[in-house]
């Protein structure tokens, strides 16, 4: 195990509250899949607080932040049965992982939380040997 990369973020709930009255803003930043599940929900505030922390805390993780042509919606944030989020690229992002830490295999580890006021992520790479 060789961890190539750790991020964490963390946002106040109401900035999210104030955004999904933005047009676009929901496009822009989650993917159709995560639209979706978020709309079934009745506490969608943290729901995407916490997947808008997640993207960030990951791309502080590869050391790039939202630039060379990585965006929001090449980062998915999905569950598996029991519930434990996970991290699922798009070809691109993973291509570009490969590319700039010269690896093939990685695995992403995520924890999210939330409180009433603040939603946090916490995100660590490392490599698959």
């Amino acid at each position: 195990m060789h961890i190539i990369g750790n991020g964490v973020d963390i946002i106040k709930n109401s900035r999210i509250n104030n955004s999904l009255k933005i047009k676009g803003f929901l496009n822009r930043i989650f993917t159709e899949k995560e639209i979706q599940q978020g709309k079934k929900l009745k506490n969608k505030i943290n729901f995407y607080a916490k997947r808008f922390a997640a993207k960030e805390a990951f791309v502080k993780a590869i050391g790039t932040g939202f630039r060379s042509d990585i965006n929001f919606i090449d980062i998915e944030i999905k569950n598996y049965k029991n519930g434990k989020p996970y991290i699922s690229l798009s070809k691109k992002l993973n291509n570009f992982l490969q590319k700039k830490f010269k690896i093939q295999k990685y695995k992403v580890f995520l924890s999210l939380s939330d409180e009433k006021d603040y939603s946090i992520a916490f995100v660590v790479i490392d490599t698959k040997i």
